[in-house]
């Protein structure tokens, strides 16, 4: 199993992203969330790939993909999504099962109710789509979203700070199986030139993902996309309510609660692999 590091230009973006996996094996594409890129898989993907053709894009905004400055790029969950898609189309994905989480969730949403005859299957990770499962954390951002000012705003910038990018790590989690290296390199990402106000941006933005939820929640219950729910039980930002919401419009959706925190991959990607590789058989195939 060999990693490759690739980049694909989409007009005026680099899109950088991991491939594993032999081309003609079902797809998965994973999105990743905030703070974070597509190293946050960097445990999983080894674990999919031998029967998977596995694909992480670093999203505009995060990583190493490289995309015009704010003032000339529109840092939206509609234009990451638009980007998604495009992604998907130059690499020739014409099918393929989504992992979603965080941000990932309401990029990869949008993508598949665009484009419902190409997703193959659903696993999302403390990716949310209903109002129960936001937690209390969120009433900053809400304040933000409902009166948008300089006071506002600034009320979301702690959210930035490498203290709180540690604390998505480990909040919940066992610190001795979380390794320093994840929020380390986030927080000099989020660190970098600009990036603050791209952040701050995506922030307000996201009450668009809310609007959405009644869109997101009807396409699941007109197509009923093959859904799995694994979810760190103990995030501060998504509670385990919106992991089990997914079974009221996908009844056949399938949940799990896992011991740990928000990124549950740095404690729980081998457990979440064997969940992954048991749905997928069953609902989409392997390579074996």
């Amino acid at each position: 199993m060999t990693v490759t590091y690739k980049t694909k230009k989409l007009g005026d973006v680099d899109v950088f992203y991991r491939e594993a996996g032999r081309p003609g094996a079902p797809v998965l594409l994973l999105l990743h969330g905030y703070p974070t890129a597509g190293h946050m898989f960097r445990e999983l993907i080894p674990l999919l790939a031998s029967d998977y053709h596995v694909i992480a894009p670093d999203l505009p905004g995060f990583g190493n993909t490289k995309a015009p400055p704010r003032g000339q790029f529109d840092y939206s969950f509609d234009h990451l999504a638009q980007v998604v898609t495009a992604f998907t189309e130059a690499l020739g994905l014409n099918k393929y099962a989504l992992y979603v989480f965080d941000y990932g969730a309401p990029t990869g949403f949008r993508v598949a109710a665009a484009h419902p005859e190409r997703v193959t299957a659903i696993i999302t990770q403390n990716g949310n789509a209903y109002e129960e499962g936001l937690s209390d954390v969120w009433a900053p951002y809400q304040a933000y979203w409902r009166a948008p000012s300089e006071q506002t705003r600034a009320a979301c910038r702690d959210a930035l700070s490498p203290e709180a990018i540690r604390m998505q790590y480990l909040h919940g989690a066992d610190p001795l199986k979380v390794s320093p290296d994840g929020y380390t390199l986030d927080a000099a990402y989020i660190a970098r030139p600009g990036m603050d106000d791209i952040q701050l941006d995506l922030v307000l933005d996201y009450r668009t993902n809310v609007a959405l939820y009644p869109a997101w929640q009807a396409y699941f219950r007109k197509h009923q996309p093959p859904l799995l729910s694994v979810w760190g039980d103990k995030d501060p930002f998504f509670l385990p309510a919106g992991a089990k919401a997914y079974q009221r419009d996908i009844p056949d959706a399938e949940v799990h609660l896992l011991n740990t925190g928000h990124f549950a991959l740095e404690t729980h990607a081998a457990e979440i692999a064997v969940l992954m590789h048991d749905f997928l058989a069953r609902k989409v195939g392997s390579l074996a």
